[in-house]
């Protein structure tokens, strides 16, 4: 499978940084994170403008290779034409809920956009709209390109080891 412009697309906390960094780090690629175009800030709390986040986006995509990674489907489905690969991480919501607690096992559980993020990553199945997982599934089944379906954490260290 040709990696050379990879997307990975999935729930929040199902891994879809770690995968990016790695497969970045080893295939020697540039990693974009959708987190830092769609949000204007570091709490995740202001969305950039809908067209300035999907320009930066699809400058990102210009580049002859890349790893893109991002829950938002509305900028995911834009940058799929240039896309050679799709990566959906299927993780389970409970193990993406898991996730979240562990990497931000510092925060103060009070937190209200900590309990905001613990509650989105858990409605993945349930979510409507672009982000949710029917919406994710749809892109992957209409991808033409080479794809991959990861469920667990187990797969997505597979997939590292053996590209």
């Amino acid at each position: 499978m040709d990696l050379s412009r990879t997307l990975i697309i999935g729930n929040s906390g199902s891994g879809k940084s770690w995968l990016a960094q790695r497969l970045a780090d080893r295939l020697q690629l540039p990693w974009t994170d959708l987190d830092r175009i769609h949000w204007l800030s570091d709490e995740h709390s202001i969305p950039r403008p809908r067209a300035e986040a999907l320009t930066m986006a699809r400058i990102a995509a210009e580049q002859e290779r890349w790893v893109i990674e991002g829950v938002y489907g509305w900028i995911a489905c834009e940058l799929l034409p240039r896309a050679t690969a799709l990566i959906w991480l299927s993780v389970g919501d409970e193990d993406c809920v898991a996730n979240i607690r562990q990497r931000e096992a510092g925060r103060d559980e009070q937190d209200l956009l900590l309990i905001a993020l613990l509650e989105w990553a858990g409605s993945y199945r349930q979510r409507q709209g672009s982000s949710g997982f029917a919406a994710h599934q749809r892109l992957f089944e209409e991808f033409c390109g080479g794809k991959i379906r990861l469920r667990d954490r187990e797969e997505i260290a597979a997939l590292v080891h053996h590209s």
